[in-house]
């Protein structure tokens, strides 16, 4: 394993597993991932206010989890080449978190 792709790895355990609010982050990755979308139909597809959608979408371009195009309501996020590239690495942190979490047992 790369030392980019270990350093990728831990944020994205910190940003699902590690920190408050790592469930939602976890369901607007994989929304992403299907359906590059704007923070109004990420809310939407995924029963979290607006305003909730917004705060992790900045955390998660600010760790360079996703990348955005387009200005104000309008701009779309999508997954970044960086967590394509460690797409596995997502996968098994979400699926011993997200279903955790499901069951309430996540943060």
């Amino acid at each position: 394993m790369s030392q980019k792709s270990r350093y990728t790895k831990h944020v994205i355990q910190w940003l699902i597993a590690g920190s408050r609010g790592g469930l939602n982050r976890g369901k607007i990755l994989t929304t992403l991932r299907d359906l590059p979308s704007n923070a109004n139909q990420l809310g939407e597809s995924i029963g979290v206010d607006y305003r909730t959608i917004r705060h992790h979408l900045e955390i998660l371009e600010k760790n360079g989890m996703i990348t955005s195009m387009g200005k104000r309501y309008g701009k779309m996020y999508f997954i970044s080449a960086n967590l394509e590239d460690s797409w596995s690495d997502f996968e098994e942190i979400w699926n011993k978190f997200g279903t955790t979490a499901n069951k309430g047992g996540g943060k």
